[in-house]
């Protein structure tokens, strides 16, 4: 009894000069600790850890990869995400600043084997005059072979390769059995639950007529049930470009192994208006109950930024977002067949497709794009590489080097894609209870996940009813966060009145750039089935003022482009508050997402300039903000 007092008397003692210590029940302090732990952490039933990964990455086993002279494998890939130093295609050494946790390795399901066969010259491939043309500039290497692979990509997309070629390299074939199968041999060696996972993947390319409508599948299982199935192709008359034919195979995987899976689309931007339909979709068929039933069981997922361009937002859809206008990519589709028009535009970014996905569930009854965000690299250098000063390139030709900066990712009379303007992005946070393929999968599907442009930000976002400003100053906010509302990804909880409050808070990457301020993204459908949208600045650094329109000031910019630096003497290290939506109506529906903004920092093209002695090209940006998206949460009306 006296011991239980004295500890009880400390309990007050502690209250008293730290109160944001987590502090237990009085219940959990009987006798010596036993039944209810004392430890806040023991039998936690909620994500403590956010996991680190890349969800698209290729090798030159993917068919343009390898015409663009990567030379490296699955091997290199995997070491590399680990941690290890690998050589770079291009004789480079690389290593990350940091391991990663996880990576999924998507090659292209199209034409699975063909890339190695063009190599070397085999019969089935000389027979063609495409395959001996590719033959003959991949044997050249330099230009000849990336002349090559533009012309390859470009092909795929107008659907214009030889079927004697493409025949030799889809499901059934002994080639293609053979790739897929060394794909799955491979994540299974490098896959180590707790340390390191390998999710087993691939990219579905559809690009129809050069249009983005790609999708990246992701397994939850081990490779004896991956080992039971191909990937689906989409060239006819193998496969099709029809996401429904995705969904089948989906379905079909699921039935045939008991595993489960999931697809993510990825570059809106790329798809001239075809990515978020509302009314007819690519082939000019019309949206229909049983395509937003069918999008929406099986994309939980979309992947919002990444080397081709960020997939937020644009200015001229959000013309009241100041910082709308990051890395955008709008001069046409994929391949620049078809010049971007502005008309194209609400069908290709995340913010308006949350919008629209309101629009067809008051037709439906079914959301389709209720999705959460995921970043990515979509490297083809095997190198997942996301931070500006060790950024390796979207292929081997744009590796590391003095002209990089110069060379066009694509340029036709249609427009350009200019070297510089690939972007150094990114990765995605996955808060799971443990680094393995269940866990990880889980916590995708749930949507409890955040992308970034590239650092490694620890970002936490709730939503309920009653938070206040004790919960997060309690230094255990997540324990508030879980126990009275939602995390990123969910649905709040029903309440008949009041405004929901939200509970965000934010800490810098250990050896990144400090925080220059957090934001809310607020879409939604007015009653008269209008879209809105606002941007609420809800915690910033340095003790700036909102200006009389609301907006709060620039944080300043310390860039050093001369020398390559930037200096963490503005901004913070973290921030965080409790918000309630000021302009809550409990009639209407509602997502709310977060977005975390760094302070400028230097672009790679700052670094290469520095590194190479080389100028930066006229046009080419020197500095950005980079940045954290957390998926939404939603808010839905009673009745």
């Amino acid at each position: 009894m006296i011991r239980r007092l004295a500890l009880l008397a400390a309990t007050v003692l502690y209250a008293n000069i730290a109160s944001a210590q987590f502090l237990p029940s009085e219940e959990s302090l009987s006798d010596l600790y036993s039944g209810k732990a004392y430890s806040p952490y023991a039998n936690r039933g909620f994500p403590s850890r956010v996991f680190w990964g890349d969800t698209h990455l290729h090798t030159g086993l993917s068919p343009d990869a390898g015409l663009f002279g990567n030379t490296t494998g699955l091997d290199e890939a995997y070491r590399f995400a680990r941690g290890e130093q690998v050589m770079a295609s291009s004789g480079q050494p690389a290593r990350l600043a940091r391991p990663l946790d996880w990576l999924v390795l998507t090659e292209h399901s199209d034409a699975m084997g063909m890339i190695s066969d063009i190599f070397a010259g085999t019969p089935a491939v000389m027979a063609t005059e495409q395959g001996a043309r590719w033959h003959k500039a991949l044997s050249a290497g330099g230009e000849e072979s990336a002349a090559a692979a533009l012309e390859l990509i470009t092909t795929f997309s107008q659907g214009q390769v030889e079927p004697a070629l493409i025949g030799n390299y889809v499901p059934g074939t002994p080639g293609y059995q053979s790739v897929w199968q060394s794909i799955i041999d491979a994540a299974e060696r490098y896959n180590e639950p707790g340390r390191f996972t390998a999710l087993i993947g691939f990219e579905w390319t559809s690009v129809p007529l050069g249009n983005n409508l790609h999708r990246n599948v992701v397994l939850r299982d081990n490779g004896n049930k991956a080992s039971l199935v191909e990937p689906p192709v989409t060239i006819p008359p193998f496969g099709s470009t029809d996401p429904h034919h995705l969904y089948d195979w989906l379905e079909a995987y699921e039935e045939k192994t008991g595993g489960k899976a999931f697809a993510l689309a990825h570059n809106g931007n790329l798809s001239n208006g075809r990515m978020f339909p509302t009314e007819k979709r690519f082939d000019g068929s019309t949206v229909d109950q049983r395509y937003v039933e069918r999008r929406a069981r099986w994309e939980p997922l979309y992947e919002i930024t990444q080397i081709k361009g960020d997939g937020e937002a644009h200015p001229m859809l959000s013309p009241d977002d100041e910082f709308a206008d990051y890395e955008n990519w709008d001069a046409g589709n994929l391949d620049l067949s078809e010049a971007k028009t502005t008309d194209m535009l609400a069908a290709e970014y995340a913010r308006e497709a949350l919008k629209r996905g309101f629009e067809l569930e008051a037709r439906f009854g079914t959301n389709p794009y209720r999705f959460g965000f995921s970043g990515a690299t979509d490297s083809h250098t095997s190198l997942s590489t996301a931070d500006e000063d060790n950024y390796f390139g979207k292929s081997t030709i744009a590796e590391p080097s003095p002209k990089r900066m110069e060379h066009p990712f694509t340029k036709n009379e249609n427009g350009a894609f200019e070297g510089y303007e690939l972007v150094a992005s990114g990765y995605t946070g996955v808060w799971a209870m443990e680094n393995t393929r269940a866990s990880l999968w889980d916590a995708m599907v749930r949507r409890e996940t955040y992308a970034t442009t590239g650092p490694r930000m620890t970002v936490r976002f709730f939503g309920g009813w009653d938070f206040t400003e004790s919960d997060l100053n309690s230094r255990q906010p997540a324990f508030r966060g879980y126990e009275k509302g939602v995390p990123m990804g969910a649905d709040l909880r029903t309440r008949a009145s009041d405004a929901p409050s939200f509970m965000v808070y934010a800490l810098r990457d250990p050896i990144g750039a400090n925080l220059d301020r957090i934001q809310i993204v607020k879409g939604w459908r007015d009653a008269d089935g209008s879209l809105q949208e606002k941007v609420y600045d809800v915690a910033w650094s340095d003790d700036r003022q909102p200006a009389a329109d609301g907006f709060v000031p620039p944080v300043g910019n310390t860039v050093d482009v001369e020398n390559a630096n930037w200096f963490n003497t503005i901004g913070a290290s973290e921030l965080g508050t409790v918000w309630t939506d000021p302009d809550f109506d409990p009639a209407v529906p509602a997502f709310y997402y977060t977005r975390v903004l760094e302070i400028p920092t230097p672009r790679w093209v700052v670094y290469d300039a520095f590194r190479f002695g080389v100028e930066i090209p006229e046009g080419a940006e020197t500095s950005g903000q980079e940045r954290a998206y957390t998926s939404p949460i939603w808010y839905t009306p009673q009745g």
